[in-house]
């Protein structure tokens, strides 16, 4: 009998988490539609993309090869010009300092800062457009 309720519970921990999963990607596939469009607005109406950065935890400043438009005053989130989403937390690293940082992008999520601990959580959608509306 404990042999059956370990399999039961394998298969439902492996469901939620491919349900989970699915989620995710369907999130991920609405966001980058979002961005898609922000993309072909922000070109034709402003802000001009400019050099992003990344920062470590602690605070250092590295320069990256990518231009874009940050989305948070914290300048941790942002989107590049071809339309990636990046977070720009990156480890501190000494070779960072001559090279600067390479950040790879990461699937966008339709809440920006969801489940972070400082609480600061917002729709992609309402920091998209505050960015375009600023530039108006």
């Amino acid at each position: 009998m404990t042999e059956d309720w370990a399999e039961q519970r394998a298969r439902a921990v492996a469901h939620h988490g491919a349900e989970l999963e699915r989620r995710r990607e369907a999130e991920a596939v609405q966001a980058r539609a979002l961005i898609a469009d922000f993309v072909t607005a922000v070109r034709e109406a402003g802000p001009p993309a400019e050099p992003l950065r990344a920062r470590s935890y602690g605070g250092r400043s590295y320069r990256t090869t990518l231009r874009g438009w940050y989305l948070n005053p914290a300048r941790t989130i942002a989107i590049s010009e071809t339309g990636e989403y990046y977070s720009l937390l990156v480890p501190s690293s000494a070779m960072a300092l001559l090279t600067g940082a390479d950040p790879r992008p990461q699937p966008p999520r339709l809440i920006v800062g969801e489940g972070a601990r400082d609480g600061e959580s917002m729709p992609l959608a309402a920091l998209l457009q505050r960015l375009l509306t600023r530039s108006g």
